[in-house]
């Protein structure tokens, strides 16, 4: 019998109220059902906020440092539940489990970062321009915050989230993708028992629809964070408009990666072998766009095709797996029609193009990792995001071509350059148009203590890892003490007429 599992709502784990369930199911053995969870909707969620409201006036008063203390004991709990939490996101998600090991890792990486911020919650203390006054300013939460995540990293992407928005004193109401409930119930039940207070952590299990639009809609939710594909953050952003929500949104990608010339080819084919595969290539870093120098075109090509056909696919718990299956019989059927685009478009396939099914492959959802050469910028392929293993190649003569195809693109998250050459290294800094450049590195490897995030169509401004979470989820207030015993007049003409 499968493990029924409940909602976290107003300090209790409830069913949903209207009783009904969806089964949380293995990708690699869609026979295995890992558990049954609550499908939830609008009531549910209206239950969720109101006891965050209300549990909120309460964490507000409690000092951060005193919170970050508790960041440090969840991320302390992480570490002794890593190889459990990996497992269990493995089986619910695929991905191979030296890969979701980095995933509960990047989680205490954010956990202890969050914490050391408990000891540094900087306002500013400026000059003012009138004598015997003070001027400075300060951090205050904003109150319940709405957080809204994908499922290709399950523990990573909320805990970039959650942890910014508790230590800066607001609670939470939290939606993960409905295919990792697992992962999302993990998560919270770790803050709970590090001590965050039952009220200010709420979990809803759900559809977008029953779940995620309510959050969006709520009155009493003041901001949103929200990582997932661009078409639903513009929706999403237009929705939140109505109640003038704080809106941070991380979308889509179209990375690539650049070999030059005099380029480390060994590094190369290891980095965009990580950058395009790992994680099946579901990732809004993955590297889906390969754009190679005409000198080292070819060689490069052939070694790439071989070390393709190479990789392993099969269950992520395995020992030997490179390539899992792909999240769900969905994305199978969008991969495989993005592979007929490119091939009707006259790209050529050089690997790979089909769903992999021998052996135990059979009971999943595996694709071959793929390989289009002859592939111009107007093509589909070349500029939609697949969120697959599908790699696009691309041949230039010169650095103003490679930064041309590099940019013609509606995305702008991450991007990697590999030369010996230092002078190009700085010009690649200053101008590929994306959040993110890597020299002699993959466009995947984001560390918790810088920004993460793009430009142009990747999200809305806001930056994710690093100090920018913890601007974002507060309101400056600037604070004026005047000890001068009489009224002064700011920026008031004081010369006499």
């Amino acid at each position: 019998m499968s493990t029924r599992y409940q909602n976290f709502i107003n300090g209790k784990w409830v069913d949903a109220l209207g009783g009904e369930t969806f089964e949380n199911r293995n990708p690699a053995d869609w026979e295995e059902v890992i558990g049954v969870f609550p499908r939830s909707t609008k009531e549910d969620v209206d239950r969720a906020v109101e006891a965050a409201v209300e549990g909120q006036k309460e964490w507000r008063k409690v000092p951060v440092p005193v919170r970050g203390a508790i960041m440090k004991k969840a991320a302390d709990l992480l570490v002794e539940r890593k190889e459990d939490f990996a497992r269990d996101m493995t089986r619910e998600m695929g991905k191979v489990l030296t890969e979701t090991r980095g995933d509960v890792q990047e989680a205490i990486d954010t956990g202890y970062y969050a914490a050391g911020e408990g000891r540094r919650f900087f306002g500013r203390t400026v000059p003012s321009e009138l004598p015997n006054k003070a001027a400075f300013t300060i951090h205050l939460p904003l109150g319940v915050v709405g957080v809204i995540c994908p499922w290709n990293f399950p523990m990573a992407i909320p805990s970039w989230k959650i942890f910014p928005a508790l230590l800066a004193g607001n609670a939470v109401v939290f939606k993960p993708a409905s295919d990792v409930p697992l992962s999302g119930t993990n998560f919270v039940k770790t803050l709970l028992e590090a001590g965050v207070p039952p009220k200010i952590i709420n979990l809803t299990h759900g559809t977008g629809s029953s779940v995620g639009t309510p959050i969006i809609e709520h009155p009493d939710i003041r901001c949103l964070s929200f990582t997932g594909s661009t078409g639903v953050g513009k929706g999403l952003a237009k929705s939140a408009a109505d109640t003038l929500k704080r809106v941070s949104l991380e979308l889509g990608g179209k990375n690539a990666q650049i070999v030059w010339e005099d380029g480390n080819l060994e590094l190369a084919l290891e980095g965009v072998l990580w950058g395009a595969y790992g994680t099946t290539g579901q990732r809004c870093t993955a590297t889906s766009r390969l754009i190679l120098h005409e000198k080292i075109h070819d060689g490069f090509v052939d070694i790439l095709k071989e070390a393709v056909e190479n990789l392993r696919l099969g269950n992520g718990l395995d020992t030997g797996t490179d390539v899992g299956p792909l999240v769900n019989e969905g994305q199978l059927k969008i991969v495989d029609d993005y592979v007929k685009i490119g091939r009707a478009e006259g790209a050529t396939l050089l690997t790979g193009g089909e769903p992999y099914e021998e052996g135990d492959c059979d009971k999943g959802f595996f694709y071959k990792p793929t390989v289009f050469i002859n592939v111009k910028p107007d093509m589909r392929i070349a500029r939609e995001e697949i969120f697959g293993p599908v790699l696009s190649v691309f041949k230039i003569s010169s650095w103003q071509e490679a930064v041309e195809v590099h940019n013609d693109t509606d995305y702008g998250l991450s991007s990697a350059l590999y030369t010996q050459d230092l002078h190009l290294s700085f010009h690649a800094v200053e101008e590929l148009e994306a959040g993110i450049t890597y020299i002699n590195a993959p466009t995947i490897g984001a560390e918790c203590h810088l920004p993460f995030g793009g430009v142009k169509e990747t999200g809305n401004g806001h930056r994710e890892g690093g100090w920018g979470p913890y601007e974002f989820f507060t309101e400056d207030k600037t604070v004026y003490v005047d000890y001068s015993g009489a009224l002064q007049r700011a920026q008031i003409d004081t010369e006499e007429a």
